[in-house]
C-alpha cells in the first residue's frame, strides 16, 4: 500500500446531507483504519462540532475546521514545533485564519456598503440557524461557537451577491459557498490547510528516515471544497442528493463517485484502495 492521506469534507461526502450518518461510509473507513491510512476531517464545521464526531468514529487524526481557519493536531502526533502554532490541550493548533470577531467586523462594514442586511450565525438564534441548516438543536448551539469562518445568508439579485463579494475581496479576505450558506473567512481554505498538514507529515517521515512521496485524497461535493480537491493527487467529487455532482467544479484528474454522499464515498474509496495497492 502506498503512503497515503485521506483527506474530507463532511456534509453531504462523508455524512449524510439529510441524516448527517456516516453509516454507509462504514466499510471504507474500516479498511483506512485497518491499513493505519490517516483520515483527515476537513470542514466548515467548528471544532465545537466535530469533536463529538470524532468520538463516534474513535478518531485520533488531525482534523481541519471552519473551511481551513485551523489545523488541530492532537499533541504528541508529529516530534517538532510548528510555525502559527499555539497549545489548546489536547492539540497543537495551526491558527490560518482570522479571529472570528474580526470576521463580524468585515461583515457589518459590508452591509453597510451594500445598504443590504446580511445575517451571520453571529446574528441568529439557534432555532434559526437549525431551520436554515437542519440541525437538531444540540449542534446548531454548537454552530455557533465559532472561532475563524462566518456564515452568512444572501439572498437578492445576481448583482447584490457579486457585489458582496466584491467587497470581499478588496479588503483580502476570501468568501465560499457551502451547501445553504455563503462563509466569510479570512486569506485561507481547505486546501491551504490541507497542504500545511500535508508538509507536517512529511517532514515527520523524513526525521524517521523514511522515503517515498506520500500520495494524497481528497473528497468534497462542494464549491468550497475546491480548493481541498485542487491540491490532491486523487480528487473524488460525491453526487449532491439529486444524483448530480457541482457544475462549478473543474479539477483535473476529477474522479466522480458513483453515488450520493456516503455512498459514493464509500464505493470511491474502496475502488481507489483497491487501485493503488
Amino acid at each position: 500500500m502506498a503512503n497515503l492521506i485521506v483527506y474530507t469534507d463532511l456534509d453531504g461526502s462523508l455524512l449524510d446531507s439529510t441524516t448527517y450518518s456516516y453509516e454507509a461510509a462504514t466499510p471504507a473507513l474500516t479498511v483506512l483504519r485497518k491499513l493505519g491510512i490517516p483520515l483527515i476531517l476537513v470542514s466548515s464545521k467548528t471544532r465545537a462540532e466535530m469533536e463529538p464526531l470524532r468520538q463516534r468514529l474513535a478518531h485520533c487524526d488531525p482534523f481541519i475546521v471552519e473551511n481551513g481557519g485551523a489545523v488541530f493536531i492532537p499533541h504528541g502526533l508529529f516530534d517538532f514545533p510548528f510555525e502559527r502554532m499555539r497549545t489548546r490541550s489536547p492539540y497543537q493548533v495551526i491558527e490560518l485564519g482570522l479571529p472570528y470577531h474580526m470576521l463580524r467586523e468585515v461583515l457589518k462594514q459590508i452591509e453597510d456598503a451594500v445598504e443590504t442586511p446580511l445575517q451571520g450565525f453571529g446574528d441568529l438564534s439557534v432555532e434559526s440557524i437549525m431551520q436554515v441548516t437542519g440541525l437538531p438543536y444540540a449542534d446548531a448551539l454548537l454552530a455557533k461557537e465559532r472561532e475563524y469562518d462566518e456564515p452568512y445568508l444572501l439572498q437578492g439579485p445576481q448583482a447584490l451577491v457579486e457585489e458582496v463579494c466584491r467587497q470581499i475581496v478588496t479588503r483580502g479576505l476570501r468568501w465560499t459557498k457551502g451547501g445553504r450558506l455563503f462563509h466569510l473567512t479570512g486569506d485561507n481554505d481547505k486546501g491551504e490547510a490541507a497542504s500545511v498538514l500535508l508538509r507536517c507529515y512529511l517532514r515527520q517521515q523524513r526525521m524517521n528516515g523514511q522515503m517515498g512521496p506520500i500520495e494524497t485524497v481528497g473528497i468534497g461535493d462542494s464549491i468550497n471544497d475546491a480548493p481541498l480537491l485542487a491540491m490532491v493527487d486523487y480528487p473524488i467529487l460525491v453526487q449532491k442528493p439529486d444524483g448530480s455532482y457541482d457544475p462549478d467544479i473543474h479539477v483535473s484528474g476529477m474522479i466522480h463517485a458513483p453515488g450520493i454522499g456516503p455512498v459514493g464515498w464509500n464505493e470511491a474509496v474502496l475502488e481507489l484502495l483497491e487501485q493503488v495497492s
